[in-house]
């Protein structure tokens, strides 16, 4: 039997009301089965999404199904995932999402064409009835660029706001880099980190139009809309972000943006922490803290001018705990 291609790395929790159109599109992805890799990771589901993962599996040349006992989170299923890829080219696919046909073979054929390291694409966001289509931020199509250069602008959508691990493919040699991976543990905002660390050390990519990535919002267990202890470890993430530009050779030219960003960021979480359970509130105050307080404050002060009044005013309590005057 021919190597695969492409290895699909599918993890999901209690998805059973959706795992099955996701692996049914990968289905129809090539007209050679045995280009395809499934690997899907069961993260302590409680419903049939483990049942109907091994269902699907039969269906591919290549399938491996892990299963998790207890939730250990997306970040380190995507990394279980990774540890069973084979071939040259490898992608994500969330349990609730789904593909257009043909999707993967026009990606493997732009990263092979291209020779990079890596391509992003536009996703569609899906909302009960409603669709749109989400651009990724970067205006040349189809050209290999420098990943560094999509980092900037600091107060603009640039590539690095555009974090979604599944909206590209990633040729084998990111992955034997190791740069592939996620922080284990992280259970929201694992991508921030992940898609800093591509942009600041692989060596090409490309933004292509294929097919596309359709992305459901909305859902009532989904962790946009979640307001647990969960949501308290972006700022883990964010402290990683902060770390990786500080070890960078350019760190004076990317930490404006990665300040810049944990401030938005910030801001956006503590308007969202209203509608949370009072100690979980608490804690994430002082998670973003403890984040803002390790800031620079030259950035931190250029960062304040470029955001909008409304964020400003939301941050200004906490700033003044974390960076006294």
């Amino acid at each position: 039997m021919p190597a695969p291609l492409v290895t699909v790395i599918v993890p999901a929790k209690d998805a059973g009301a959706y795992i099955g159109t996701a692996l049914e599109t990968l289905t129809r992805q090539f007209d050679d089965p045995s280009a395809l890799k499934l690997v899907a990771i069961d993260d302590g589901s409680t419903d049939a999404t483990g049942a109907l993962m091994r269902q699907y599996a039969a269906r591919f040349d290549h399938a491996e199904v892990i299963r998790n006992p207890h939730p250990r989170g997306l970040a380190t299923a995507r990394n279980q995932g990774l540890a069973h890829v084979e071939g040259e080219a490898f992608c994500f696919l969330d349990g609730d999402d789904w593909m257009q046909p043909a999707r993967l073979p026009v990606l493997a054929a732009a990263l092979r064409d291209l020779g990079c390291d890596f391509v992003r694409t536009d996703h569609v966001t899906v909302k009960r009835t409603e669709r749109r289509l989400v651009r990724a931020p970067f205006t040349a199509r189809g050209v290999v660029a420098d990943p560094r250069t999509a980092v900037l602008p600091v107060d603009d959508k640039s590539m690095v706001d555009y974090p979604y691990a599944w909206a590209g493919m990633l040729h084998r040699r990111v992955l034997d880099r190791g740069l592939a991976g996620f922080r284990d543990g992280l259970f929201t905002a694992e991508d921030r980190p992940w898609i800093w660390r591509l942009h600041l050390h692989a060596d090409s990519f490309a933004v292509v139009d294929a097919p596309h990535l359709l992305y459901r919002r909305g859902l009532s267990d989904s962790l946009s809309r979640t307001l647990d202890s969960r949501q308290l470890h972006f700022t883990r993430a964010m402290g990683e972000v902060l770390d990786l530009v500080d070890a960078h050779p350019e760190a004076g030219r990317f930490r404006p943006k990665a300040v810049f960003s944990a401030l938005a960021l910030s801001a956006h979480h503590l308007v969202r922490a209203r509608r949370m359970h009072p100690a979980v509130r608490r804690e994430l105050r002082t998670g973003i803290r403890g984040l803002l307080a390790r800031l620079p404050r030259t950035e931190t002060h250029a960062a304040l001018a470029r955001l909008d009044g409304p964020r400003r005013r939301v941050l200004a309590g906490v700033l003044r705990q974390a960076v006294p005057a």
